[in-house]
């Protein structure tokens, strides 16, 4: 009887120490592991980033510019999608025809992908919108094709989202503006299938504080979601329920701007990427290990 009760009691302080554990995980700074250095003018804005291990290159995606056609040519956005290798050296950029708000690699599908603005037909219908596949050669530059995936879905909320991805659940991770709502999107339905409140009071941040459409999914389990606190320089990270887990202060010297509470942002390579517009001519990217369970 006696040894039952010791192990119930063992039990209960072993509780406490899980929970400071996965804070633990959680770096209190942030690492600065690589620097994409923008070679090139954004054709709009820096949106997002994705990393391709098959092919160790970064795609960077630009956002902001509507597609636009003509009498004599299709409508297509004129924003670009640019390729950098795993050092971080230029290699080529490729006009799609996207508005791109997110750019990922899908692991199931082995394809880069690229979710764009308006996907939930919330600022009303137009031409190229939805979740395409982008069309890479062997030595993985980009050739220009695409192929559709998935239409307009009022689950995306909206309209300036960008959604991350989910590959063990294939589901989606879209941020509300001006909020700390998370929708969670099969593309099978039309209507969210969950909504997640982020604990942002636990985390000592208004929604003004942070980024307005984006959280990121790590696949780190209980540090799951992560966003950018752009006012006080910070990565916070949340588990899957949005529970405040710990937070990982960015550089001081980093210098946000407005724009980063809408573009420049994305976690790929086990890296959380945020766009720093002030340094080279073009801006650079910086990739930060924000956790030790990442991969």
């Amino acid at each position: 009887m006696k040894i039952l009760k010791s192990l119930s009691s063992l039990s209960l302080l072993c509780l406490p120490l899980i929970g400071l554990q996965a804070q633990a995980a959680v770096l209190p700074e942030a690492e600065v592991v690589t620097k994409i250095t923008l070679a090139k003018m954004p054709s709009s804005k820096p949106m997002s980033i994705a990393y391709v291990p098959i092919h160790q290159r970064y795609y960077v995606a630009d956002g902001g510019l509507a597609p636009m056609g003509s009498e004599m040519e299709a409508p297509i956005s004129k924003s670009q999608v640019h390729v950098y290798g795993d050092g971080g050296q230029y290699i080529q950029s490729a006009k799609p025809g996207y508005d791109n708000r997110s750019i990922y690699f899908n692991q199931v599908t082995k394809q880069l992908e690229t979710i764009t603005y308006n996907i939930s037909s919330n600022a009303g219908f137009s031409p190229n919108t939805g979740l395409f596949s982008l069309e890479l050669d062997d030595k993985g530059n980009l050739t220009g094709n695409s192929k559709d995936i998935s239409g307009f879905n009022a689950a995306f909320g909206d309209a300036s989202t960008i959604p991350t991805h989910n590959p063990e659940t294939n589901l989606y991770y879209a941020k509300q503006g001006r909020s700390n709502l998370v929708w969670v999107v099969d593309l099978n339905k039309d209507e969210k299938v969950e909504e997640i409140k982020l604990d942002l009071k636990t985390a000592g941040v208004q929604f003004d504080d942070i980024t307005d459409y984006y959280v990121a999914y790590t696949g780190i389990k209980g540090e799951e979601l992560a966003l950018l606190d752009v006012d006080h320089k910070a990565v916070l990270v949340f588990d899957i329920k949005g529970s405040f887990v710990a937070k990982s202060a960015l550089p001081s010297t980093l210098k946000l701007r407005s724009q980063n509470h809408i573009a420049g942002l994305g976690y790929t390579n086990g890296l959380f990427f945020v766009y720093h517009e002030p340094e080279s001519e073009f801006g650079t990217f910086y990739g930060f290990k924000v956790s030790d369970l990442a991969r």
